[in-house]
């Protein structure tokens, strides 16, 4: 795939040495050992890699509290039982024929926390909301929660989940600052924008959903004009739709073409004080239509008119080695200053940007550090009402909270934590293929 799918984190299920990821139907059982699950079928050995469907309700996070291992809150379903009447079918080495393999796996490595790909603040309610793409979850934080270093992890006061939420490879978050409604981008597989409403708890419909391009990545609304911002990563485009906009309903304007700079569209957001509109882009840049026309941009910022349509050229780019930037996911605006804080996933920062910069420029300030604890930052909150900035991290299943004065390795003021202290997310996204290295015994398995 063009974007990282890392960003797209789900359950995944990986088999190794006859690693396989399969749909899960419901009251299964588990057949275990002390050292993992048995594998009653033959010696042959089968690697393939799927991941998991909407309707895999063994691995349905609500069922499991936030401080258990998925393994333990499992143990007596077994997520492999359907193999014994569902066939796998396997190329043979000359790849002239094809086996029906039809037997469980040796065992499974996948991912039993969350991973944080948004974050989003409402200072009204006093809650701080998280995505959890791993587990296809919205989790609800209280603000002022501290997670202690001598508690395994931090438990939400509700969290949305379960195959009626719809939420898949869920990335991008707002929350309507008046009514509390969340909004939530269900990107790949879903397409679409889900509105939960306020105080949604557990396996909820979303109360509106408006169908959006594939690859949709990140959403933001202007409370003043009522219109909502959606990016799309490929084709790269910005789509601005009404507030409340449902269903198939068409956007009210569209920024796509060759001259307004855009490549693997993210991370957006918008000033309506200043009327600007801020866009990330990765640089991974090509004509779909024309075979050949690929090509690898620098990361850049481009910044358009709160008006902009069509083919608009930028009125600036911030874009260069100086300016650090490295794959960045979510941006917030800072509406008192106007300054653009952004997510710097790869650089495992975060970039402060004044808002009039244009060019090469270096960030205004950078949060980076080992006692700031980022771990590919890919959500961003500004909270101007207490002077705090949210940061969602990827990589340890954490967000923390930064006073807006933070500079350099600056520790944060408070940190939720949801895994172990101290421990490193598999970072599995789509696997779309798996090898094996017999010199080192080492599987790898590309995101």
């Amino acid at each position: 795939m063009q974007v990282r799918s890392r960003r797209r984190n789900a359950v995944l299920t990986v088999i190794i040495l006859g690693i396989f990821c399969m749909s899960v139907a419901d009251r299964l059982e588990w057949a275990t050992t002390d050292s993992g699950l048995r594998n009653p079928g033959g010696s042959a050995q089968l690697v393939s890699i799927q991941e998991l469907p909407q309707s895999a309700d063994a691995c349905a996070p609500g069922e499991f509290d936030a401080n258990a291992s998925m393994i333990a809150a499992l143990e007596d379903r077994s997520l492999f039982a359907t193999l014994d009447a569902t066939s796998v079918y396997a190329a043979a080495q000359n790849g002239s024929t094809t086996v029906d393999v039809t037997r469980p796996p040796v065992r499974a490595i996948f991912d039993t926390y969350p991973i944080y790909s948004s974050v989003a603040v409402d200072p009204i309610r006093d809650e701080v909301v998280l995505q959890d793409t791993n587990l296809f979850s919205i989790k609800v934080f209280n603000r002022l929660e501290n997670t202690p270093a001598n508690v395994e992890a931090a438990k939400p006061k509700r969290q949305i989940i379960g195959k009626d939420t719809k939420n898949e490879y869920n990335n991008g978050l707002y929350i309507d600052p008046k009514n509390g409604e969340i909004y939530s981008v269900a990107m790949d597989t879903a397409d679409a924008i889900f509105t939960f409403r306020p105080g949604a708890e557990g396996n909820t419909e979303p109360m509106r959903i408006l169908r959006v391009p594939h690859r949709g990545f990140q959403v933001t609304i202007d409370e003043e004009r009522q219109e909502l911002y959606s990016t799309n990563q490929y084709p790269p485009r910005l789509l601005v739709f009404r507030k409340g906009a449902s269903g198939d309903e068409k956007p009210l304007r569209v920024i796509e073409g060759p001259h307004t700079g855009l490549s693997d569209v993210h991370g957006v957001a918008v000033d309506s004080q200043r009327r600007l509109i801020f866009v990330g882009s990765w640089g991974n840049s090509s004509d779909h239509t024309v075979a050949g026309t690929g090509k690898s941009l620098p990361p850049s910022i481009t910044i358009y008119a709160l008006d902009a349509n069509g083919d608009a050229a930028p009125l600036r780019t911030i874009q260069g080695p100086k300016t650090q930037l490295n794959w960045m996911g979510g941006m917030s605006l800072d509406p008192d200053t106007g300054n653009l804080w952004v997510a710097n996933d790869v650089g495992n920062s975060v970039l402060v940007f004044r808002g009039t910069d244009n060019g090469d420029v270096a960030p205004m300030k950078v949060i980076k550090g080992t006692k700031a604890g980022l771990d590919h930052p890919a959500g961003i909150s500004v909270d101007a009402k207490n002077k705090e900035v949210w940061v969602s991290n990827m990589g340890n299943s954490t967000a923390s909270a930064f006073s807006l004065s933070a500079s350099g390795d600056a520790a944060p003021i408070r940190t939720i934590r949801s895994a172990p202290l101290g421990r490193r997310s598999l970072k599995f996204g789509k696997p779309q293929a798996v090898a094996y290295d017999s010199k080192r015994e080492e599987l790898l398995v590309p995101n």
